[in-house]
């Protein structure tokens, strides 16, 4: 479900009600623990965190005038999403998720290779996706991704 904001703050207006004060406090969560030199934007119809050009001259692969993306959040059609690309690339990041996520008590996870779906806000465990934002550096983030790239 892609919304044609150019802002985070119009996208948040773009929330449906039902989900809005979830995906509120979700982004301050990741605003709050996000490591210095990521930035915030909208980036293919998503709240965007990324490398921006300065830091990483060579951006996105895919499309290289584009900044580096690591972390996006969405309001889906039947869901809040957290696209985390560091899951994807680092496997002892997505076993420490997994493990972590499973303390929780929250419902079963329901992921693909870098998507975690909550079709339900109270079952966001806001703390551990804090946790999860603030575990790579910028630095570490431009490594891996690399090293992905090389395979």
């Amino acid at each position: 479900m892609k919304h044609a904001a150019a802002t985070p703050e119009a996208y948040l207006a773009q929330v449906p009600e039902n989900r809005r004060e979830a995906f509120i406090r979700l982004r301050e969560v990741i605003l709050a623990k996000l490591p210095k030199g990521f930035q915030e934007g909208m980036h293919y119809g998503m709240i965007t965190y990324f490398v921006p050009h300065e830091l990483y001259r060579a951006g996105y692969h895919c499309d290289p005038k584009q900044p580096l993306p690591f972390m996006q959040i969405a309001s889906q059609k039947n869901y809040i999403a957290i696209y985390h690309l560091g899951l994807y690339a680092d496997a002892d990041l997505m076993d420490w998720f997994t493990e972590s996520y499973s303390q929780t008590g929250k419902s079963r996870l329901d992921m693909g290779k870098s998507c975690i779906r909550f079709k339900k806000p109270e079952d966001i465990p806001f703390e551990l996706i804090g946790e999860l934002a603030g575990k790579l550096t910028v630095e570490d983030w431009i490594y891996l991704y690399e090293e992905r790239l090389k395979r």
